[in-house]
């Protein structure tokens, strides 16, 4: 294998970011009909055609995800919609979620109805949505899930996941490291999430309280939001109301950090450091001017989408990965958590959108 197909694939599992507007923090655009950036996608920058990458057998890949209500969900349809269109080999076919997890399920039910080689979906809700993955793999249709995990590992072909408890370790290791240089010893901590059922939230705030907890320190107030701009001024406001002074905060979300920066602004508070989570670009840009609390933020990356439909088609035609040695595409994949800052947020910028 040349060393081009060798970074093509591994190009594949790079982590990206979610994307945070331009303009005043309010009015601020979630890139909802952002593009994806070649780094998000399978780019074939030197030409190698061989391997993997050359045409094969025709594979229908059928992709169901929640309607763009911010830039991270955006930023998968877009992914997986332009990772496709890299395919010449691949023919996509996307169906409406709906509003809950049941319609998604009415919508999917109709998509194996179409019989296609393989479907890639992030569900509303893994737990709810756990009976249809067992449905169209007994159909015979192996299923790509992504980011909201299905509780029965009979229910997908390949699960690919972020670290949600990798994204709360980093983010406490980075207050935990901050706190330490600024000789504070019982640090006032605040934590907000995005919705509080979804499971991936409570992983993330259990790797956060975790190693908070190892380093003896704690969350003094936590209020959830809902992974929207308007809900994170909302945990933002009611946040600082009840904190009078605080030393750091952990945000779950950056599209929601997008309010939360808001509230921040308009309370006059300056005091504390904050942490995002995602890895949008705008983030980036905002730790790179650092003019905001906004210091950090660690990665949970939408280019999971982009690696969901390579591996759909893969294993539409039968194909293991070229970097592995086994013949089949692996079970499950977890991508991990990075921690960006101001030394390095100009590397990460690419991936994000």
């Amino acid at each position: 294998m040349t060393q081009s197909s060798r970074d093509m694939s591994r190009r594949r599992l790079l982590l990206g970011g979610a994307a945070l507007g331009a303009g005043t923090l309010l009015t601020a655009c979630t890139s909802n009909e952002a593009k994806p950036s070649e780094a998000q996608i399978n780019t074939n920058e030197r030409g190698d055609t061989g391997g993997n990458a050359a045409p094969g057998t025709k594979v229908v890949i059928g992709f169901s995800a929640p309607a763009a209500d911010h830039g991270w969900i955006a930023a998968i349809t877009n992914n997986a919609k332009a990772q496709a269109g890299a395919y010449s080999d691949v023919e996509f076919k996307s169906v409406e979620a709906g509003a809950d997890a049941a319609a998604q399920r009415a919508a999917l039910a109709t998509l194996i109805g179409q019989k296609p080689n393989v479907i890639v979906l992030l569900p509303h809700d893994g737990k709810e949505l756990n009976a249809f993955g067992l449905e169209a793999m007994a159909a015979g249709i192996p299923v790509v899930n992504l980011d909201r995990a299905f509780p029965d590992a009979r229910a997908y072909r390949t699960q690919i996941l972020g670290d949600n408890y990798g994204m709360g370790v980093a983010a406490a290791d980075y207050i935990i490291a901050q706190m330490k240089a600024k000789g504070i010893s019982n640090p006032i901590i605040g934590e907000i999430p995005g919705i509080d059922s979804l499971e991936l939230t409570q992983n993330r705030s259990k790797g956060f309280s975790d190693t908070l907890g190892a380093a003896g320190f704690k969350v003094q107030r936590r209020v959830p939001a809902e992974f929207t701009v308007d809900t994170g001024q909302r945990a933002g406001s009611q946040l600082l109301q009840a904190v009078p002074k605080m030393d750091a905060l952990w945000n779950h979300d950056d599209d929601q950090g997008i309010g939360v920066l808001a509230a921040i602004s308009q309370a006059g508070r300056n005091e504390f450091i904050m942490v995002g989570g995602a890895g949008s670009k705008k983030a980036m840009e905002d730790i790179q001017a650092d003019n905001t609390p906004l210091k950090a933020t660690v990665t949970y990356s939408p280019s999971m989408a982009s690696s969901a439909i390579s591996l759909a088609r893969l294993i539409g035609q039968g194909k293991g990965m070229s970097d592995l040695v086994e013949l089949q595409v692996p079970k499950e994949i977890v991508l991990a958590s990075e921690t960006i800052t101001k030394e390095n947020a100009s590397t990460y910028l690419k991936l994000g959108f």
